[in-house]
């Protein structure tokens, strides 16, 4: 994995073996790299220090931002596990996406999802990004910290999450319903996102629960998945907070 703020917090959070930490040579000069390199250290991760070409020839994307780490990859869970809420934690609150292909767009929800506080994501094994080196740079350290469940066909999946109890709510812009106030947001629930361009799939929208857009007030007709993604995280923030206040 590459990226400063990815690196630093895979090492912050030391949650899977980390086996070599690649930092580009500056000079001696104190920044970011340093610091990861010193949180390396103290963590017993082996530092080795190399020039800004062989970085580049070894980073898996175009900007590695000076340091490359090996480690294990991310665990994969099961979305049972994900679907029961942890003794003394929240109600499930996840996030389904189906059919999103762009890794930038993955790594953005990501980290919407975990500044919400939502408790997992679920993506499609086949037609779907994964956390490819792009997508976890883009997460910028999401995740270490939310729990992905690769499952073989979101409508199965939705039916899976159905039966444990967890609300499936889809975003669509041509809904009617809005998403202002979603009434089970307090419940465990699942939003579900579809692709760039497309949508949800027919499929994945019949088995939600319920389907509702984001009210649009300029001459716009629909969000980036990962604007909606952010605003229907930060909603059901909202609501499970006011909840909590009263």
């Amino acid at each position: 994995m590459e990226g400063r703020q990815a690196v630093r917090e895979l090492l912050r959070a030391n949650r899977r073996r980390v086996h070599q930490v690649y930092v580009a040579d500056v000079g001696g000069r104190p920044d970011s790299l340093t610091e990861i390199a010193e949180l390396a250290h103290q963590g017993g991760v082996p530092v080795r220090r190399v020039n800004r070409e062989q970085l580049e020839q070894m980073a898996a994307t175009a900007s590695p931002q000076g340091v490359v780490a090996r480690a294990d990859p991310v665990a994969e869970w099961s979305l049972d596990r994900l679907a029961r809420a942890s003794l003394g934690g929240p109600a499930p609150f996840l996030v389904v996406l189906d059919g999103v292909t762009d890794p930038q767009n993955l790594g953005a929800v990501m980290r919407s999802a975990i500044g919400a506080g939502a408790t997992g994501l679920v993506v499609g094994r086949h037609r779907s990004a994964h956390l490819t080196p792009a997508a976890v740079k883009a997460a910028a350290g999401a995740v270490e910290h939310l729990p992905v469940s690769v499952v073989a066909g979101i409508p199965a999946a939705l039916q899976v999450l159905k039966k444990a109890g967890v609300w499936s709510i889809g975003l669509d812009a041509g809904a009617s319903a809005s998403l202002w106030g979603l009434p089970v947001a307090r419940e465990p629930v699942a939003l579900v996102l579809g692709a760039e361009g497309r949508g949800l799939s027919s499929l994945g929208r019949q088995r939600c629960d319920l389907v509702v857009s984001v009210p649009l007030l300029g001459p716009l007709d629909s969000l980036n998945v990962s604007a909606a993604a952010a605003l229907a995280c930060f909603e059901v923030a909202r609501r499970r907070a006011d909840d909590q206040r009263a």
